[in-house]
């Protein structure tokens, strides 16, 4: 099977009519892996696939924009009927079991077990399923966050998650057939001495001409920007190929 992304969620950072927030299913090498899991994407899921036969779940980070859904797969995996085979590995930063727990006002966590097997993420986690490998690197956000570089026999995808500017995006980008990359902010603001923990379209734009990918999808386009201001801008300085990332599209990596 080729390396495809599935784009079921784009918002930032809440979800809008037809356009959940950040999620995506990516397929290759006889795996299926739900990357991120913002509400609304859940439903999306279910449109492409079983998400009881989900191969694993990546989580970048726990802010709710990308993660609140593993509170609906939960349901659905323990009373809806979708009951996995075997409990779907979550790769995740380390307290996701725990915040899902108290979503649901349990001090402990294994009642998760039957349907969730939680693997804490660390900068270069790398870990296989059949043909596709899934390396982490730790990336700046204002909170314990990745990014992922997915291979699968010779096609690299790469996703900055949620990231301020960071060498380690390059690292991660680096000849990436597909670099999926946020958008988040129109300016950074506050000084040099300012924590950033989002790109704008720019730095997406440079980072993707640095590592030389070959192709750009813009993400996770925040409220003060529009999609298609922000490819254009990230456009204008990679020089080359850009794409605008829209709900329900599928990417041949």
């Amino acid at each position: 099977m080729p390396l495809t992304l599935t784009v079921l969620g784009t918002a930032s950072p809440h979800p809008g009519p037809d356009r959940p927030c950040s999620g995506y299913l990516l397929s290759g090498g006889g795996a299926e892996v739900w990357v991120d899991a913002g509400p609304g994407t859940f439903a999306a899921l279910q449109r492409h696939t079983d998400p009881a036969r989900l191969t694993a779940i990546w989580i970048s980070h726990l802010h709710a924009d990308h993660s609140a859904d593993l509170l609906s797969a939960a349901y659905a995996f323990a009373f809806g009927g979708m009951t996995p085979a075997a409990p779907i590995p979550v790769y995740a930063p380390q307290d996701c079991a725990h915040r899902l727990a108290g979503f649901l006002g349990r001090a402990d966590v294994g009642f998760l077990k039957g349907v969730f097997d939680f693997r804490a993420l660390y900068d270069g986690h790398d870990v296989r399923h059949w043909n596709l490998r899934l390396t982490a690197r730790t990336v700046a956000h204002d909170a314990e966050a990745y990014g992922l570089r997915a291979e699968c026999q010779g096609s690299v995808l790469a996703y900055s998650g949620d990231s301020g500017p960071c060498a380690a995006l390059a690292g991660l980008a680096s000849r990436a057939d597909l670099f999926l990359c946020e958008a988040g902010i129109d300016a950074h603001r506050g000084g040099a001495f300012q924590e950033q923990v989002h790109l704008t379209p720019e730095d997406a734009g440079r980072i993707a001409l640095d590592a030389r990918v070959r192709e750009l999808l813009v993400t996770h386009v925040g409220p003060t920007l529009t999609r298609e201001t922000a490819t254009a801008r990230a456009a204008a300085v990679c020089g080359r190929p850009t794409r605008t990332a829209v709900e329900g599209a599928v990417h041949t990596v």
